[in-house]
């Protein structure tokens, strides 16, 4: 009887083991565009609950944590539509490891994950980040939004002597972003706010919802939403005795936020924007979505009429079930066709087309579609300094600065300048194309004539 039991529980615990991926799993994608990128992947188990944690070393992006992990009959499938991506993949018991598939927007690459850690030697020179003892005060802070229910945390540092201080709080561009903005392995908040605090400028800086110590979901948060964790802020700031006057330093999206939470709060002294559009969301999307596509097509123009018929139907405010299946029919008929040259499986060309229209229908892509900040420029009476870099691949500087001339002319603001700088990039790096994939190869995080024209102009501000 014994020769036929211990069999027998060998046999379940085999069986147990191969269904169960906790642990920790790597892998490396290549694009054939930049350097290959190791993922690092913790799946952990809580009853028959999975979750995973990712952590992304060659883009500094640490405990990044996706929506929600579903593993059935050998598929796993980690959804990270709140991180702008999707992981499906099949474990292979013999090889003991996942064979899967990333799908970010139009992008599809192989990730095959295995539970064998990949060693990274990723040196980063990045010279002007600082290093502690800093010369001024850091407090970690947490404020409430009530009307969100969340909590979110940040760093506010001051200048190291008494009395009262400008305050500018930093407001991060699209997607879940920490407090140092962490993008391509650069940390340009932390930077900007070294610096401004060494000239005498207090800074505020907190982790988007969701991210790091901040609770809330990303994913769920339109502009609009993400408008009312600034205006949290600035509440949590006015409760204390050291701010002389608050103002609002934006970075790509964070820079279209910044009108919209100045025309709801009037304590807003000053506005800064960094890589900031002046047109509506919808012109924004289709520029972006022939820039960063990722595959050839054979005819441009109808390409980009398709993608201009697909944001009209996300951005109409018919029901979402409705908008879903229009979504469908129109990229069967126009997206489809063009696929089916370079992919060659109707699977994967219907999991890229279901991401699509995920994407498309999300709530911060619907709002922002029909979003124009030129509406809230109008409305600004602050002073307001908007700078572009002439060779920025992701906001157009010419079409961008022209709208948001435009809008603050129109609405008779008194006190704006604007400035298109030369061969800077999105992040207001010295480049020399601008593309995105030359972001990490440089190791200035902001060019130092940016930061101190920053300066110089918040601080003749506020006088």
């Amino acid at each position: 009887m014994k020769k036929i039991i211990i069999p027998l529980i060998l046999f379940f615990f085999v069986a147990s083991y191969a269904q169960d991926l906790s642990g920790k799993w790597s892998g490396i994608i290549e694009s054939g565009k930049s350097e290959p990128v190791v993922f690092n992947f913790t799946i952990e188990k809580s009853g028959e609950n999975y979750s995973t944690t990712i952590d992304i070393p060659a883009l500094r992006a640490a405990n990044l944590k996706p929506k929600k992990t579903v593993f059935s009959n050998e598929k796993l499938v980690v959804d990270g539509s709140n991180l702008g991506f999707k992981y499906q993949g099949t474990f292979k018991k013999d090889l003991q490891q996942i064979d899967g598939i990333f799908t970010e927007g139009l992008n599809a690459l192989p990730l095959v994950l295995k539970k064998v850690q990949i060693e990274t030697h990723n040196a980063f020179k990045r010279p002007q980040e600082p290093a502690k003892p800093y010369p001024y005060k850091e407090e970690e802070i947490t404020f409430r939004n009530n009307d969100a229910n969340i909590t979110l945390s940040g760093t506010l540092t001051l200048p190291d002597r008494t009395g009262k201080y400008p305050i500018a709080i930093l407001i991060s561009g699209s997607g879940p972003q920490d407090r140092d903005e962490t993008f391509y392995e650069h940390k340009p908040f932390l930077v900007l706010s070294d610096y401004l605090t060494r000239q005498g400028i207090g800074v505020f800086r907190y982790d988007d919802r969701g991210v790091g110590k901040s609770t809330g979901d990303h994913s769920a948060a339109t502009s609009k939403d993400l408008a009312t964790d600034v205006l949290s802020a600035i509440k949590y700031l006015k409760s204390r005795k050291d701010s002389k006057q608050i103002g609002l330093i934006g970075h790509s999206e964070g820079a279209i936020i910044a009108p919209m939470v100045a025309n709801l709060n009037k304590n807003v002294s000053f506005i800064v924007m960094l890589g900031g559009t002046g047109i509506s969301g919808s012109e924004v999307s289709l520029y972006l979505s022939k820039k960063i596509r990722g595959f050839p097509v054979q005819d441009e123009a109808a390409y980009e009429s398709a993608i201009k018929k697909a944001i009209q139907i996300a951005a109409t405010d018919k029901e979402l079930v409705d908008i879903k299946k229009d979504l469908k029919i129109h990229y069967h008929e126009a997206i489809v066709p063009m696929l089916k040259p370079i992919i060659n499986s109707a699977a994967k060309i219907e999991e890229i087309i279901a991401n699509l229209i995920e994407i498309r229908t999300s709530p911060w892509n619907r709002y922002f579609y029909n979003y124009n900040p030129a509406n809230e420029l109008e409305k600004v009476t602050c002073p307001v300094l908007a700078l572009n870099g002439s060779k920025d691949m992701q906001v157009q500087p010419k079409i961008n600065q022209e709208g948001i001339t435009k809008a603050l002319n129109k609405g008779r603001n008194k006190d704006f300048s604007i400035f298109e700088i030369p061969n800077l990039n999105h992040l207001f790096q010295e480049c020399e194309s601008g593309e995105m994939n030359e972001y990490s190869s440089i190791t200035q995080t902001i060019a130092p004539f940016v930061l101190k024209q920053i300066s110089d102009w918040i601080l003749v501000h506020s006088k």
